[in-house]
């Protein structure tokens, strides 16, 4: 029983102890795919992004992502940025976040967004760019 019980207490401290991954397959919370591949020595890594909203009547595209993360063998729960080149649209989506692991293991990343669309002139600057947050929730 004391046996049981010590296990249970340790558990969720073990998987709330455990480092966050950023390789994987993410989706946030409008239902957006992102695949984050391997983090090298450097802590740059590349994926690719699939967005599920546009402001666009394209046909939305798979878009290439590149990115850094702070540390990586060194932080639990580390920084990130990374970017986005949009392939159907003139724009660009700069990303900034940290990566959590709650006590029961689940990795989310909490991000804030700026995107950047193309304008035609100086005096439309005032309405090309967009600031949100996403978390996406790791789907491996």
């Amino acid at each position: 029983c004391c046996l049981l019980l010590a296990l249970a207490l340790l558990l969720p401290q073990d998987a709330a102890s455990r480092e966050c991954d950023l390789q994987g397959l993410w989706r946030n919370e409008l239902g957006s795919n992102m695949t984050i591949l391997a983090t090298n020595a450097a802590g740059t890594f590349s994926g690719s992004y699939h967005t599920a909203v546009a402001a666009t009547n394209k046909q939305i595209l798979v878009s290439p992502l590149q990115g850094v993360q702070q540390h990586p063998s060194a932080k639990r729960h580390p920084t990130f940025s990374f970017i986005v080149l949009w392939q159907f649209s003139d724009s660009t989506t700069a990303f900034v976040g940290q990566c959590f692991v709650d006590h029961r293991g689940k990795e989310t990343l909490e991000t804030t967004w700026l995107l950047r669309e193309e304008v035609l002139s100086h005096k439309d600057t005032w309405k090309a760019t967009r600031v949100g947050t996403s978390i996406f929730t790791c789907v491996k």
